[in-house]
């Protein structure tokens, strides 16, 4: 049913909890003989061709020096029955934890980039990075995707997104319309 909605002010740094572009990935780096994998939430498509990605990685986190100076990382898309690990991995920091271990995930090597690609997860988009413009202001990467794993069942998982506030959601029903999906150059 639609509906007209009574509107308030709300705190503009909170409103990316609207906003998530997708759902939570784990992001795995490899640097100096040393792994991590962190969680993250914001990150986005940016290009079709080449299939660029970018995405914001606080430079307090362990992963950003990782991925800055390795300049490649692997995109790992978890499903709903890993939220207790992806919330972990997210509240401890790779310093001094091999979150491989500590979380029983299974390294598996990555064709096109020597960060590993994470075997428990649905996907792995292995990543270069191409564009450092932003970094220095804004923490932001601009990557590439250069080679892509997906299961190939089942074909919508059920992905984590997150709402902010420890609030998560699960992807859930899907709408199929492709007689009205016209695709045009606008």
């Amino acid at each position: 049913m639609k509906r007209n909605y009574k509107k308030e002010e709300f705190p503009v740094e909170n409103i990316r909890k609207f906003l998530e572009p997708g759902p939570i990935v784990l992001v795995s780096s490899k640097w100096n003989e040393k792994t991590n994998i962190m969680t993250m939430g914001w990150h986005t498509v940016l290009e079709f061709s080449p299939s660029l990605i970018g995405c914001m990685i606080t430079a307090a986190n362990h992963s950003f020096e990782m991925i800055k100076n390795s300049k490649e990382c692997v995109i790992n898309i978890p499903t709903v029955d890993y939220i207790e690990e992806i919330i972990a991995i997210g509240n401890c920091s790779g310093r001094n934890t091999d979150k491989f271990k500590k979380f029983k995930l299974t390294i598996e090597d990555s064709k096109k980039v020597e960060a590993p690609s994470i075997k428990e997860c649905y996907a792995n988009f292995e990543c270069k990075i191409v564009d450092t413009t932003l970094l220095a202001k804004y923490n932001f990467f601009i990557m590439e995707v250069v080679n892509a794993k997906v299961a190939s069942f089942p074909k919508y998982p059920k992905t984590v997104h997150y709402r902010g506030e420890g609030t998560f959601m699960v992807s859930g029903k899907h709408i199929s319309l492709p007689e009205k999906f016209k695709p045009q150059n606008l």
